[in-house]
């Protein structure tokens, strides 16, 4: 039975939406719109970096508290966005570990810094270590590791299934990604104003106690995930045991801050009385 909360993407203000729900022990709750249409995922790109470099981490090729971006910078700090660097330009604003400064260039940096450590392009590490396994197969990274990635919602709920029950990771690592880093660092959640406490984990955005936020009202304070500029979101909510995917063609916005929250409480409403 698929979930006809789904549905309610087509009231959104876009040309294409697509939207899927999987469910904690891997079975799709149900799809809605062209789930194996291409998107530009813009920041949504950063989990599945992320994932990469835990990867990497495992493998022994990095380690996450080992000198990485600025002066002081760890590779834990970049994917925290702790770095200290600016949102888009390789420019130092902070020190490190002082300020939550949400930065594609930290993610930037972080591509770079495992390419040298393998010495394997992070566009193919990304698809060898992350894509292939999960047989995402219609998922390609073609530029920036904060922001170029191109999905489907099909390829993402493979992902989101892999984060609520990993196989390349061990089940430790994917618990500390979705710890928060750094706690009660201050910060601007980028589309929806300053944040006190801004939390964030490797690479995994945590709703906490976070007013506004581009979640539900009822989603737990546990869940984690990302959206895009593109009009893209990933959300897992490990209180509900299951993950949402949503794809648009169109820039995120005041459409979405209005849309989003009430789709994802008509979301949970469902799974919870499912």
């Amino acid at each position: 039975m698929s979930l006809k909360s789904l549905a309610s993407i087509e009231n959104w203000p876009v040309s294409t939406a697509a939207a899927g729900v999987v469910r904690a022990d891997g079975t799709i709750a149900g799809t809605h719109g062209p789930a194996g249409q291409r998107f530009p995922l813009a920041s949504v790109t950063k989990p599945l970096a992320a994932y990469a470099v835990l990867v990497a981490f495992e493998e022994g090729a990095i380690e996450l508290d080992e000198p990485a971006g600025p002066p002081g910078a760890t590779v834990r700090h970049l994917l925290a966005h702790t770095a200290g660097l600016a949102f888009d330009e390789h420019r130092v604003m902070a020190a490190p570990g002082e300020r939550r400064l949400y930065s594609n260039a930290g993610f930037e940096q972080l591509g770079d810094h495992v390419a040298k450590a393998t010495d394997i392009p992070f566009a193919e590490y990304l698809r060898q270590a992350v894509l292939e396994p999960l047989g995402m197969t219609r998922t390609t990274l073609e530029g920036s590791p904060a922001k170029d990635g191109v999905s489907t919602v099909d390829d993402l709920l493979r992902f989101a299934a892999e984060l609520q029950a990993p196989r390349l990771l061990d089940p430790r690592t994917v618990a500390e990604a979705m710890t928060v880093q750094y706690p009660g660092t201050k910060g601007v959640l980028p589309g929806y104003g300053h944040q006190n406490p801004n939390d964030w984990g490797l690479g995994f955005e945590i709703r906490g106690t976070k007013s506004p936020h581009w979640t539900g009202a009822s989603s737990s304070p546990r869940t984690v995930g990302h959206f895009g500029q593109s009009g893209t979101f990933l959300w897992v909510d490990p209180d509900a045991g299951a993950a949402c995917v949503a794809l648009t063609d169109r820039a995120f916005g005041p459409w979405a801050i209005e849309a989003w929250p009430p789709f994802t409480d008509a979301v949970l409403a469902e799974l919870r009385g499912a």
